[in-house]
């Protein structure tokens, strides 16, 4: 149920930060529908409801369809925006770096999202099973590790980078370093026995990805324990392409910044009861996640292990 501002409201609100009425349509005459892409840190089915709250508020406050796009993997997103397929999309810092490159610049951050305590940032961990008798990343060596996605930031890139800064070479650190395809499916693949460890992303004690896991049934609540934490990660950003109506982004920004307070249980759907609000924010946010993946590149380009 809507809060405070009714959906009409945020509407009526949107459309006054607008020069006129004719602008609206202009780019509504381009545009029969919206679409935003979200990524592949959860299943599919799980991952669309998650956000059906705010499908539908963009639908109704912006006046035009709005849909959600997916993909296996990561990169689906990163190409579909380079695509021009869908206009615009939640990125983690990483992916929106990948975007960013692959698109030379053509892809905007807009917004991130603020916890209530002011933070606006989270960890990747890493976790092994409570039973397995891994209690620190030494207990790991000649184990398998599996990262997530390539281009995810707390399942891949941070943790990779980071235990490189500790003296940890993975490739000949662990006894396998695969990509599960997913931060779920890593971790289940943790609980059924196939991988020693796996790395996900993690907020708080009130928001995981394992936490909702267990919430959802997907493992038993006590099933993993965490083993390694990450620096701080810059959470990611909402983006929209470069080449769009400029009136346009206006509009879909404004409808973004009120949603926490227009539809705060469709808000927490997606990010959380302890995530408070989006805020502004621009590609210098995220200049040390691109410069960190250039790096990674060259590393693993010296050692032969890939581009």
């Amino acid at each position: 149920m809507l809060h405070r501002l009714t959906i009409a409201a945020v509407a009526a609100a949107t459309s006054l930060t607008l020069a006129g009425a004719s602008q609206a349509a202009d780019w509504r005459s381009e545009f029969d529908e919206i679409k935003f892409g979200i990524l592949s840190g959860e299943n599919e089915k799980d991952r669309i409801a998650r956000y059906d709250g705010l499908k539908s508020y963009l639908t109704e406050t912006l006046g035009v369809p709005v849909e959600v796009f997916t993909a296996s993997a990561y990169d689906g997103v990163i190409q579909a925006m380079a695509g021009d397929q869908i206009e615009f999309a939640f990125h983690g810092s990483s992916s929106y770096a990948a975007a960013w490159t692959e698109t030379e610049g053509q892809v905007i951050p807009l917004l991130t999202r603020r916890m209530q305590s002011g933070a606006t940032g989270y960890f990747s961990k890493l976790y092994a099973r409570c039973d397995s008798g891994i209690a620190n990343i030494d207990d790991l060596k000649g184990k398998t590790l599996a990262f997530a996605d390539p281009d995810s930031t707390s399942g891949y890139a941070v943790p990779y980078f980071n235990l490189i800064k500790q003296g940890i070479e993975p490739e000949t650190y662990f006894g396998a370093i695969p990509f599960s395809g997913a931060h779920e499916t890593g971790i289940l693949g943790v609980v059924n026995g196939q991988y020693d460890a796996a790395v996900t992303w993690y907020t708080d004690e009130s928001r995981s990805n394992v936490k909702r896991m267990a919430e959802k049934g997907m493992i038993e609540e006590g099933a993993v324990c965490d083993v390694w934490t990450s620096p701080e990660i810059t959470n990611g950003p909402f983006t929209a392409r470069a080449n769009l109506p400029q009136d346009m982004i206006d509009e879909v920004v404004t409808a973004m910044m009120a949603f926490p307070e227009a539809d705060p249980d469709s808000y927490a759907q997606i990010f959380g009861e302890e995530g408070k609000d989006l805020i502004a924010v621009d590609h210098e946010h995220y200049a040390w996640i691109i410069q960190m993946r250039e790096d990674i590149r060259e590393l693993r380009r010296k050692r032969g292990t890939g581009s």
